[in-house]
């Protein structure tokens, strides 16, 4: 069985339209799926479609309860500078089913009992924790799975930890590594990888200055897209 895991999607469609195109036989998403980008709304229908499994993030939270997404703050202007989007796109069902999303499950996949959450176990919106393997023992201590899959930092990273292993596949709309390329995950017969995969990353900076979001914001978007960089381009 192959398992497509995704995170941080984020509205851009053009990525997740490339690594949906990856075979796989069933989809987990850990969050995120508006904020930011040109089109949630072509990513939250395909997402349903898939019958994805899917968590709520601190952005979808945000649309859906119109609270501030509480991201770190060289990020909260853009936040503010695109919510818009995704009220322009999404119907009220489609905000109620972010709202109502869980902020953590717990499923059996690929023989493997899985927890899914998009931060961390004590803050599953919110906290932030990097590939750090002493923190994360330490907040994963009381979980109890084979495998603890998590999103939020932009930041792919796999550890074991003696009988757990903690993977991030990192975010697929909007990488903050270096890397431009959409970021994602795959567990297969049990066993997970990080992927990458490139995709037409002018045609989401084109759906997003045809948006009609501050240019200011879109230029610093179009930046962070084109290099992975925060304050790139």
């Amino acid at each position: 069985m192959r398992i497509l895991v995704v995170s941080d999607v984020h509205g851009n469609w053009p990525a997740l339209e490339v690594v949906a195109a990856v075979p796989h036989d069933a989809v987990v998403c850990l969050g995120d799926i508006v904020g930011y980008g040109p089109e949630p709304g072509a990513c939250l229908r395909w997402l349903r479609a898939s019958g994805a499994h899917i968590v709520q993030g601190n952005h979808d939270r945000a649309l859906a309860e119109d609270v501030p997404a509480r991201c770190r703050p060289d990020f909260e202007w853009l936040a503010a500078a695109t919510s818009g989007i995704a009220r322009d796109q999404l119907g009220h069902e489609e905000i109620a089913f972010l709202g109502g999303l869980p902020r953590r499950r717990t499923l059996a996949l690929d023989g493997k009992r899985v927890v899914l959450l998009h931060a961390t176990p004590a803050d599953p919106l919110y906290g932030y924790l990097g590939p750090d393997p002493e923190r994360w023992r330490e907040a994963a201590a009381g979980v109890e799975a084979d495998l603890l899959l998590v999103g939020h930092t932009h930041l792919p990273f796999h550890l074991e930890l003696g009988g757990l292993q903690v993977l991030n596949p990192g975010s697929l709309g909007q990488p903050k590594d270096g890397d431009s390329r959409a970021a994602y995950a795959v567990l297969e017969n049990g066993v997970p990888r990080l992927e990458r995969a490139s995709y037409p990353v002018e045609r989401t900076v084109e759906r997003l200055e045809a948006s009609g979001v501050d240019p200011a914001a879109t230029k610093a978007l179009a930046g962070l897209l084109r290099t992975g960089r925060v304050g790139g381009g």
